[in-house]
């Protein structure tokens, strides 16, 4: 059996999708799992030793530019990377017209949320089959229930396992000193962030405590305001650009995490 599913982002959004493919790697262990991703998050989906291909979309990026030439290449080319093989099942667990619009284009039969289960209730005409699942549960239960009914079997059965693995990743090439705490002080929002007098008010602390802070980044205005930060801490490094599965191998590593954005955080408690 072929299994594709459409979980696009964000990054919590994906790692709350592994129990489900646990589950489905437990109930039909010669299935073969294929996952779309947004291309930003594509290498998530490889955490979980049981995801065969992923697909990149860039559905953020393209629609900042919907009528550019290069916009249009890529489409057709991701549109082609998804029929390149039929399904069996195509499992649209984002629940969105965007990743309804994604499913309609790959080849096999399509189920989603149905009307009362769905976020965006016209995303449902481009089904072939629906499920309904109560909107008030977690996400992570959510997901599970869905594929739960899409391949006919009772979770109830089986554990929660987000199953992901991270053996054969390699640690990042940094001389790092033990111990170390891992400070994600960028956010998704400018409301939801802490004041950097903060930040360096905890690093001083950990100073006492012999522990240094790591200090990764993800745009410009991060790195700046990571820089002054270890600017005002000695025991503060800001990291190069890193990959998230070398920052998720960090954070195996690290004594403690401290952030104010749910992605990694949420992430790592499964690492």
């Amino acid at each position: 059996m072929r299994l594709l599913i459409i979980k696009t982002s964000s990054l919590g959004d994906l790692v709350h999708m592994f129990p489900a493919v646990s589950d489905m790697h437990k109930s039909t262990p010669r299935a073969r799992i294929d996952w779309v991703a947004e291309e930003s998050f594509a290498e998530l989906p490889g955490w979980h030793p049981a995801v065969g291909r992923v697909i990149p979309v860039a559905m953020r990026r393209w629609k900042h530019s919907p009528a550019g030439s290069t916009t249009w290449s890529e489409v057709r080319a991701s549109i082609a990377a998804l029929r390149r093989e039929s399904y069996d099942l195509v499992i649209d667990a984002q629940g969105l017209l965007k990743s309804a619009l994604i499913a309609r284009c790959a080849r096999g039969m399509r189920w989603g949320y149905d009307r009362r289960s769905i976020r965006e209730p016209l995303a449902t005409i481009f089904y072939q089959r629906r499920a309904a699942v109560a909107m008030h549960q977690h996400a992570v239960m959510r997901n599970r229930l869905l594929c739960g009914q899409v391949l006919g079997y009772d979770i109830a059965a089986l554990p929660l396992d987000y199953g992901l693995s991270l053996e054969a990743a390699a640690a990042p090439p940094l001389a790092l000193r033990q111990p170390y705490i891992m400070a994600f002080h960028g956010t998704s929002r400018a409301d939801k962030e802490w004041p950097e007098q903060h930040w360096i008010a905890f690093a001083h602390a950990l100073q006492q405590h012999r522990l240094q802070v790591l200090l990764p980044w993800g745009s410009a205005a991060e790195k700046a305001r990571a820089h002054r930060i270890a600017a005002a801490a000695d025991n503060s490094v800001v990291l190069p650009r890193l990959t998230l599965t070398q920052i998720a191998v960090l954070i195996r590593h690290a004594r403690g995490v401290i952030g104010m954005d749910t992605g990694l955080i949420l992430s790592l408690i499964h690492i």
